[in-house]
């Protein structure tokens, strides 16, 4: 998978083709289905939703440049695979689930696994997680009308926010959000995916005029 599909297209970040390689996709997975694991597809899971292809979980991670200090976000646990990959990058990972099903069973995965630094939450995603804020980076996984006011307010200063693009409202491309403001630019190298699904990557530079008023 690492070699195949994710290299070839873009995924440089040699923190991120370790955790990829490590862990296993099929894990996450109903029986059923563990044989397409490693395919270069979405795949369906329990309650409607999908578990993402490699490729954007790959790529929405690196977009994110995770440290091993920072606390993440992550909207739209799903199977608990995005959640499990940016664990092994970040010393903590909140992650959000509406459907109590999904976040049961995400939950119950990813402890058997030993991800013991994740925690899933049956939850609203668009109002945040405010307990564990403010958190270095969010990645939402989930189709959303635009960035909720609630996550940029439980995000530290110059965080980065990921997500699909169309998904959030934002465009193609590179976002940067000051405030509450979007302001879309330049198209991102890291855009460079399927053409239904590009990536959008968000900084947030808290203005002080802004912050005053």
């Amino acid at each position: 998978m690492v070699a195949e599909q994710l290299v070839p297209h873009g995924v440089t970040d040699e923190r991120v083709l370790e955790a990829m390689a490590e862990i296993p996709r099929e894990a996450f997975l109903s029986p059923r289905l563990r044989r397409h694991a490693y395919e270069d597809r979405a795949l369906a899971i329990e309650c409607g939703q999908t578990i993402s292809q490699p490729l954007v979980v790959a790529l929405m991670t690196q977009a994110l440049a995770p440290k091993p200090d920072d606390i993440a976000l992550e909207v739209g646990t799903g199977s608990g695979y995005q959640a499990a990959v940016l664990s092994r990058l970040c010393r903590k990972v909140i992650t959000l689930e509406r459907e109590p099903a999904l976040a049961e069973h995400a939950s119950e995965t990813l402890a058997r696994m030993g991800f013991a630094n994740v925690e899933v939450a049956a939850a609203d995603g668009s109002l945040g997680w405010p307990d564990s804020a403010p958190y270095d980076m969010i990645l939402v996984a989930c189709a959303a009308p635009g960035v909720p006011p609630a996550l940029i307010d439980q995000l530290a200063e110059n965080f980065y926010f990921v997500g699909e693009g169309e998904a959030l409202g934002l465009g193609l491309g590179l976002d940067v959000v000051v405030a509450t403001a979007v302001v879309p630019v330049n198209c991102c190298s890291s855009a460079r995916i399927l053409p239904t699904c590009a990536i959008s990557l968000a900084k947030v530079a808290r203005s002080p005029a802004l912050s005053a008023a």
